[in-house]
C-alpha cells in the first residue's frame, strides 16, 4: 500500500478544500490506484478531520510494547541458552519474562541458532565457537601424539 500517512493528508487537504468524503475516495482511487485506502477507511479519516482531528498519525494504542526484543534481553537469552542448550522455548521465555513467540523470535533470526536434538545450536559458527573447536582439536591430536 502507498504510504498511508500520504493518503490521509491527500484526505485532509481535500476536507479543508471543502471536497465531500466521495469526491475525495474517486481522487484518492485516481490518484493511488489499487494502492489507495479503501472507502470506509477513507470516509473514516474525513469524519474524523470535520470534527475537529489535526493530526495524520495513529493514536497511541494501550497494551503491551513492542519493547521485548532489546539488546539486553537477546544478550540475557544468549547467555541461558548458553548455559543449557537442552532448554526449551517455553523455560527460557518463564525465566526471563518475555512471550513464547517473542522467545522464539530472538533465538531464530536474532541469535540465528536453530533446535538440533533437542538443542539449541547456533545456525553458523561464530569466530569464539570456531576458535575453541580448532583448540579442542589441537589438544586432542597433541595428547594422542604422546
Amino acid at each position: 500500500m502507498a504510504d498511508i500517512r500520504e493518503q490521509r493528508a491527500c484526505v485532509k487537504f481535500c476536507f479543508r478544500l471543502g471536497k465531500t468524503a466521495t469526491e475525495c475516495y474517486k481522487m484518492l482511487k485516481t490518484a493511488f490506484g489499487e494502492q489507495a485506502m479503501g472507502r470506509s477507511q477513507t470516509f473514516q479519516w474525513f469524519s474524523w478531520f470535520k470534527a475537529g482531528r489535526t493530526p495524520i498519525d495513529d493514536d497511541e494504542r494501550s497494551g503491551r510494547s513492542v519493547s521485548s526484543s532489546t539488546p539486553e534481553m537477546i544478550e540475557r537469552v544468549r547467555q541461558i541458552v548458553r548455559e543449557d542448550r537442552c532448554i526449551t522455548i517455553d523455560e527460557v521465555s518463564m525465566l526471563v519474562g518475555i512471550s513464547h513467540g517473542t522467545c522464539h523470535k530472538i533465538l531464530t533470526e536474532d541469535l540465528k541458532m536453530r533446535r538440533v536434538a533437542s538443542k539449541f545450536v547456533p545456525g553458523f559458527l561464530s569466530v569464539d565457537l570456531k576458535q575453541q573447536r580448532l583448540d579442542v582439536c589441537l589438544d586432542l591430536k597433541k595428547n594422542a601424539a604422546l
